[in-house]
């Protein structure tokens, strides 16, 4: 059995809802159902939970707008958007108001339940082992607290997909790591982000922590191969 995560759903149609619940809870899971997107927000707010698995077509506030508000209250709790919709701009815009995995209605109870099980293994390792703090070339990050002040005193509030790549990048630190190992530990095997995606997250960092971007001392390009991350640079 799935270690016991507290998991709220929060969808409009309650035979779905229902089934969600109960399918989870036979998993082991703690779960919470809100039928409307106002409600699952004001829950989310009150509650830690560990994963939200969010309707997008929702009355009172719509998914997108719920997911949204929670990345604005540094909320980083992993969502799983549910949805009938299944346009290409929809998924889009999903993991850009900071979803995790997107899955279509009507969908496989036994692949929802999987891509549950996946999203909380990221977010476990995220939250275990490894460094918390790090610091490299005068810059100090904090990786649970989603924060980091550069060489030159500024702070920055770090997203949750450049925090977990700056994670995996310092635990395989001077080695070469791919694109694709990289969209596997951030986004899981059934995500959908292309190698162009890494690319413009790892630009990201390097305008957040390099003296110099465009010659980076610490965020590598391996071209051909994928990137590598050195705290001390090379002399």
């Amino acid at each position: 059995m799935n270690r016991s995560a507290r998991i709220l759903v929060v969808d409009d149609d309650p035979d779905l809802a229902a089934g969600i619940r109960d399918n989870l809870l036979a998993e082991g899971h703690r779960v919470r159902v809100a039928e409307r997107g106002d409600d699952g927000l004001a829950l989310a707010l009150d509650i830690d939970f560990d994963l939200i698995l969010l309707d997008v077509m929702l009355p009172g506030m719509d998914g997108f707008e719920v997911c949204r508000a929670l990345r604005d209250r540094s909320r980083e709790v992993p969502v799983l958007f549910l949805t009938a919709r299944n346009d290409p701009q929809d998924r889009v815009r999903g993991l850009a108001e900071g979803g995790d995995d997107y899955l279509s209605k009507p969908f496989d109870l036994a692949e929802m339940l999987a891509r549950v099980a996946a999203i909380l293994r990221r977010a476990r390792w995220y939250s275990r082992g490894a460094e918390t703090r790090v610091t490299f070339g005068g810059n100090e990050v904090d990786l649970r607290r989603y924060r980091a002040v550069d060489r030159v005193g500024e702070t920055h509030e770090l997203t949750h997909r450049e925090a977990q790549i700056l994670k995996f990048l310092i635990e395989r630190e001077n080695d070469v790591v791919t694109r694709a190992e990289i969209l596997d530990r951030v986004w899981g095997a059934a995500a959908f982000p292309s190698a162009r995606t890494i690319d413009n997250f790892i630009l990201r960092l390097r305008r957040r922590f390099e003296i110099d971007p465009a010659n980076p001392q610490h965020f590598h390009t391996v071209h051909g191969a994928g990137y590598r991350f050195t705290k001390q640079p090379a002399n």
